[in-house]
């Protein structure tokens, strides 16, 4: 089962030193999309973004800034931030620490951020304790499951909009696999937030 919001007990078990939640000053949430840029996608999500005056931080692949550099470019001047998702999405779970890190660093040569997220959010304690030492380790806490294709646009709405508040971070995912669902779900869920009150900004 697929959690859409994750709850403190399971993140006593997760390792140290990773960030979950943003600061709740006000009504603010913290957008992000994983997997990026995608010449068919990202350029809707910015448009989508740019029309409610929210801004995002899009963790991207090492891989796809490679190949789209221009799109790569593109968030970062209409003001959004980005962070390191690693090159080519390896898991944690499966790396040691130096194949995992060359990885990381890979990326790290095109995506000029000290934020990072692991792929799949699986990462290991002493792979978190070498992380740190360069990046912000950031998980987030509410899982819009965007990406699961058994899972309905309405039921990712549901998903967001059921466990929102202020200081949460939220994932989607500006991918080709995730897109049927992300263009059903973002503007429900960004005309909900802007309804709401909330600040939408980056981390």
């Amino acid at each position: 089962m697929i959690l859409a919001r994750i709850s403190n007990v399971l993140r006593r078990f997760a390792p140290r030193g990773i960030t979950w939640e943003g600061p709740d000053e006000g009504r603010r949430v913290y957008l992000t999309f994983d997997d990026g840029p995608t010449p068919e996608v990202t350029g809707w999500v910015l448009d989508r973004l740019d029309a409610v005056g929210a801004k995002a931080t899009f963790f991207c692949l090492g891989s796809n800034v490679d190949k789209h550099p221009e799109l790569y470019q593109e968030i970062l001047a209409r003001g959004h931030a980005t962070g390191n998702h690693s090159h080519t999405h390896k898991k944690g779970f499966r790396s040691s620490v130096k194949h995992y890190l060359a990885d990381i660093d890979r990326a790290g040569g095109l995506i000029d951020s000290r934020l990072f997220r692991p792929p799949y959010g699986r990462i290991l304690p002493w792979q978190v304790r070498k992380i740190r030492q360069r990046y912000t380790i950031v998980m987030w806490s509410v899982l819009s499951v965007d990406y699961d294709p058994c899972v309905s646009g309405r039921q990712v709405v549901k998903n967001v909009l059921d466990n929102v508040r202020p200081g949460s971070v939220i994932v989607f995912h500006d991918s080709m696999k995730a897109s049927k669902n992300l263009y059903h779900a973002l503007p429900e869920v960004l005309s909900f937030l802007q309804k709401e009150r909330y600040e939408m900004v980056t981390l």
